[in-house]
């Protein structure tokens, strides 16, 4: 995000450790877990149905169909789709 020169000034402004500070003092006060993914999981890119990875996906598509089983993705829906079983499958182990 901090490439796009249209968004980097807003997002530095962003104080991200306070927010994971935060989140994970919140976290524990609750009893709850904060499970955190690698930084460049191809999590959008990523079919979350079938596993195939559209190398060739741009900012810009904001849908696109796997070629491999036809499921039309969100991007947006089938990443947050691809965090969460990234997260369990990294919690529960593999």
């Amino acid at each position: 995000m901090m490439k796009n020169s249209h968004l980097a000034k807003s997002i530095q402004s962003v104080s991200w450790s306070e927010f994971i500070r935060q989140l994970n003092y919140k976290a524990e006060w609750y009893g709850k877990n904060i499970i955190r993914i690698g930084r460049f999981e191809p999590s959008s890119k990523t079919c979350h149905v079938c596993g195939y990875v559209k190398s060739n996906l741009e900012l810009k598509d904001r849908e696109w169909t796997c070629p491999e089983c036809g499921t039309h993705h969100d991007r947006d829906i089938n990443a947050a789709m691809n965090i969460k079983q990234i997260a369990l499958e990294k919690y529960n182990g593999p």
